[in-house]
């Protein structure tokens, strides 16, 4: 018998259009793989929908009902990016409704979605961040810093809020841009470096391995203009030496266990001549079949379908205590 996963997109954020995408995009890898699907998706008012039948007349209602969709199903795959989904906010619906769920969970989620928090970790297991301050958005008009810095909010996804600030003037611009996704925001020194990802998978079992890098190339900040355009260009695996994928490999690795992550993550990277600098993890990244996390497992040899399948195996077939460790 075919196993059911319930996907779950949309989302009450600046990231909601972005998330159906990867939504549809798993939905249509694990119907070719043989699932059955069940599409859920959480409206910009907080409201959800099983395909186009909408499940209650509010909120509440919505999440009740949706949550007879989701008990009938042997995992809940939460496609949902930004606050209140990848921040661990789904990872707890599953956790109360004992449903087993792809991906990492409340306290990966959440950690990760915190980019002060992240440094803080980061920090504990000796990788490399950013210099920052955090800032409270009610202070902004105080604040001054030397500039160059990129100005970003603690929390938020697809470099909504970021810019780079060469300036006083453009400083106060950042900050008011940035405060409207968060009212804590991060001010960081310009870091000079290309531009790695790695996405690491821990696969049923335990078996935890990383994918070929992959660099981004693009003729300033990668920011949220610059990833949905087209402009930026991506090369996998990226042209850098053994020692250097060791390194990026092995921080994040470590970021993926400090965090407590399961399922897969995105970790970006600056690689600077000193070695990698941190610039933030993704406990949910994009996931259609042209976004950068499928791009490197396909280099890997894995497809889009296998890929999405073994997370759904990840979810659903018990591990041992201990992860195993495979680069």
């Amino acid at each position: 018998m075919a196993r059911r996963v319930a996907v779950i997109g949309g989302g009450e954020n600046a990231e909601h259009e972005v998330s159906l995408a990867t939504a549809a995009g798993i939905a249509g890898a694990l119907r070719r793989g043989g699932f059955d699907v069940d599409e859920l998706t959480i409206d910009r008012d907080g409201t959800w929908r099983r395909g186009t039948e909408v499940l209650g007349a509010r909120a509440a209602g919505s999440v009740a009902a949706a949550l007879g969709v989701m008990e009938r199903a042997d995992a809940v795959f939460p496609a949902v990016h930004g606050p209140r989904g990848e921040d661990g906010t789904l990872a707890a619906l599953c956790a109360l409704a004992h449903t087993p769920m792809v991906g990492s969970g409340v306290r990966a989620g959440a950690v990760g979605m915190d980019k002060w928090t992240t440094k803080l970790v980061a920090d504990a297991v000796g990788i490399r961040t950013a210099p920052a301050r955090l800032v409270d958005a009610a202070d902004i008009a105080d604040i001054e810093f030397e500039v160059p810095v990129v100005v970003k909010p603690a929390s938020a996804g697809s470099s909504h809020g970021v810019a780079l600030a060469r300036d006083a003037a453009g400083l106060r611009e950042a900050l008011r841009e940035a405060a409207r996704y968060d009212d804590r925001i991060l001010v960081e020194r310009l870091v000079a470096g290309r531009e790695i990802d790695l996405a690491v998978l821990r696969e049923a079992g335990g078996r935890r391995w990383a994918a070929p890098p992959l660099e981004i190339h693009t003729d300033g900040l990668f920011d949220t203009e610059t990833k949905y355009d087209g402009s930026a260009r991506f090369s996998v695996p990226a042209e850098i030496s053994d020692a250097e994928r060791e390194a990026l490999t092995g921080a994040a690795v470590r970021m993926f266990d400090a965090l407590g992550c399961a399922g897969l993550a995105r970790v970006d990277f600056f690689l600077t001549d000193q070695g990698p600098v941190l610039n933030e993890i993704n406990t949910m990244p994009g996931m259609t079949a042209e976004s950068q996390v499928p791009r490197m497992f396909a280099a890997a040899g894995l497809s889009y379908e296998e890929l999405v399948a073994r997370m759904v195996d990840a979810a659903t077939v018990p591990g041992p205590a201990h992860p195993v460790l495979s680069v």
